[in-house]
């Protein structure tokens, strides 16, 4: 099973490795400069290194399978996914099943010696490793480094006297505790946790919701980097230490200040090769979910400061518009950006696509005959109250601010009760559908308030549908304000249904996709044929 989801998956077609630009967001001024964010996408949490001249970023996924998604850089403003680390994510039973918010929280990704680790925590279950020899993988099972609750936001650290090190928050969901930083020590091969830890910094007077460290040496200072504050109104805290347990002095390197950037922390701090320094981070922007920012940093009397200050009292805001980082020639023609349309011609999907759960056989095959991809009419849990708790939900990341999606489906139902959707998913939701009835198949209209509490769908029936094909659409303007349409001929749409205002779902933004299932048991299945999915302006 794992072998036939990683050729879903993993294996990249020639379409889908063009330098494709997004119609919706580019970050690249095309002069010398970029705006930020740098991705306008929901990958929370960002960690990235780099390895020769390559940036290589990945971020939480939570209970998004593939998991722990994988991007590639040249510059550090265009990015790309090359790559999901985990296939399908542990104890696999738990996860066949909707796990909203738990999963794959913060990660650290690091390189020694000719291999690549990932650090991930399960908040549930506790901290996992992974590694590879090349990025792209294949990467290793994940292996428990140390199992409790609550341990999360892991990043190990190799230092200069052999031993290896790995420090962790917590949370407080879990762990009944916060705000508190601790160093453990890791056997040689950074697998298993030795001892207990040390307490090696406590937020909770100055410095409260302390989580997501990241660990560096430099210039015989161990570095915590770790924000503060919330999520969404934090902010950048550095700590340094000549020894490992401590003491550690403080310093609030960057926050909001003048910038309209609220919440600037949590993120990487990297290095190009000319030596010029940069910080990763995320910002919370509610129904788009924490989208990632690039910041200009450098070091004042062995501190870093991140971003511009423009007091120099040693605190950066975040910058807008800033010169590209310079890398010479070697970003001159990767204007890239994320995946985002696709149009299902080869024997993967995008990269850019995750379910909700982790995969069953037969939900979902790429024809290359069809030039599609044929999603199977899946039976819906019986304990799912609404599409919220149903595994076989396809959705990828909102792109950017404003833009419109549209697909072209072709729908052959086998029982009443089959049903195609195209949707926008948070805890609250809505879409169009095409629904099996006993005279016909008919597009309806659904919205759920308050999916994530078990509330019923509403559904309103629109027309009677008599055509093969079906194209339905959905233009997000500002403030994640969506419009529903459809359309039989893919020229004259129709708006079914009053606007419809995303909200996040449990940690993340809202995301859009498709969903293919039927409610009663039977030995075969009806599909859909999806032709393609474009983001557009």
């Amino acid at each position: 099973m794992l072998f036939l989801w990683g050729l879903l998956f993993t294996t990249v077609t020639i379409a889908q490795t063009k330098n494709e630009r997004s119609k919706v967001w580019v970050p690249d001024n095309g002069d010398g400069t970029y705006r930020n964010p740098v991705i306008y996408a929901d990958y929370s949490d960002p960690d990235a290194i780099r390895v020769g001249d390559d940036y290589y970023l990945v971020a939480s996924s939570f209970d998004a399978v593939p998991g722990l998604p994988i991007l590639h850089s040249k510059d550090l403003v265009s990015w790309r996914i090359i790559g999901h680390a985990l296939l399908r994510q542990p104890p696999y039973d738990h996860f066949a099943t909707t796990q909203h918010g738990n999963g794959v929280w913060a990660p650290a990704i690091r390189y020694h010696q000719q291999e690549f680790y990932i650090y991930y925590p399960d908040p549930d279950y506790g901290i996992y490793v992974i590694k590879a020899k090349q990025i792209t993988g294949p990467w290793s099972s994940p292996e428990l480094v140390v199992a409790g609750k609550g341990l999360i936001d892991p990043c190990p650290l190799w230092d200069d006297n052999g031993h290896v090190y790995m420090i962790h928050a917590y949370a407080g969901s879990r762990a009944g505790i916060k705000s508190i930083l601790v160093v453990k020590q890791l056997n040689d091969a950074g697998t298993k946790a030795l001892d207990e830890g040390v307490l090696v910094f406590d937020g909770h007077d100055d410095h409260p919701t302390m989580e997501g460290p990241k660990f560096y040496k430099r210039n015989g200072y161990y570095y915590i980097f770790a924000p503060a504050g919330g999520v969404s109104t934090g902010w950048q805290l550095v700590l340094r230490s000549k020894h490992i347990y401590g003491p550690y002095e403080s310093r609030i390197v960057m926050d909001q200040g003048g910038s309209p950037v609220n919440g600037p922390h949590q993120g990487a701090w990297v290095q190009t090769p000319k030596g010029d320094d940069w910080f990763l981070h995320f910002q919370d922007l509610d129904a788009y979910g924490r989208v990632v920012h690039l910041q200009p940093m450098k070091w004042t009397d062995d501190w870093p400061v991140i971003g511009v200050d423009k007091d120099n009292d040693g605190k950066g805001e975040p910058v807008l518009r800033y010169r590209k980082p310079d890398v010479g020639n070697l970003g001159a023609t990767a204007v890239t950006s994320p995946q985002e349309s696709d149009g299902f011609n080869g024997n993967t999907i995008g990269l850019q696509w995750q379910w909700q759960a982790n995969p069953s056989a037969g939900w979902a095959f790429p024809s290359v005959a069809h030039g599609c991809l044929r999603l199977f009419a899946a039976q819906q849990p019986d304990s799912a109250r609404n599409l919220w708790e149903v595994p076989n939900v396809l959705l990828q990341k909102f792109p950017a601010a404003e833009f419109s999606a549209t697909t072209k489906c072709t729908f052959k139902p086998r029982q009443e009760g089959d049903r195609m959707s195209m949707l926008v998913l948070g805890a609250d939701y809505a879409g169009l559908a095409l629904i099996k009835k006993t005279d016909g198949v008919y597009l309806s209209r659904f919205t759920c308030n308050k999916a994530d509490k078990g509330a019923p769908e509403i559904i309103t029936t629109e027309e009677k549908i008599t055509a093969t094909d079906i194209f339905f659409r959905v233009r997000v303007s500002k403030g994640a304000v969506c419009r529903f349409s459809y359309s039989t001929d893919g020229q004259t749409f129709h708006e079914a249904g009053a606007p419809f205002t995303a909200v996040p779902g449990r940690w993340i933004g809202a995301k859009l996709g498709l969903c293919c299932s039927r409610n009663v048991k039977t030995n075969d299945a009806g599909w859909t044929d999806v032709d393609w999915f474009r983001v557009d302006k």
